[in-house]
């Protein structure tokens, strides 16, 4: 049965599958912390998208944010990630599996 609800690894996979999202989410992974001012600067894209961008992030707990004053500074969450590499571990040892098996089936064939 298929979930109505989307589950962590469907909200990262969301969130990350935005190419703009996801330069955000590395601008603001290579920074210690980073303001949506900063992140704006150079990016060609509004204040204002930033802003939904990082939303949309940290809805998925792929960023935490820090208000100092009238400044909101954003910082990764890297445990965010987590769903995403659980599910894809899971589906590693699916295909570590099956590379294995197509490698003896072709050493049975050519030996």
């Amino acid at each position: 049965m298929i979930q109505a609800t989307p589950n962590p690894v469907t909200s990262v996979m969301r969130a990350l599958a935005d190419p703009t999202r996801r330069a955000v989410f590395e601008r603001v992974f290579e920074s210690k912390e980073i303001s949506v001012a900063e992140l704006t600067r150079g990016s060609g894209v509004t204040q204002g998208a930033i802003s939904q961008h990082l939303k949309s992030l940290k809805q998925a707990g792929l960023v935490a944010e820090r208000a100092e004053g009238r400044n909101v500074y954003y910082r990764a969450a890297p445990q965010g990630l987590e769903p995403l590499v659980t599910w894809m571990d899971h589906y590693g040892v699916f295909w570590r599996e099956r590379f294995q098996n197509l490698r003896d089936l072709l050493k049975e064939i050519d030996p």
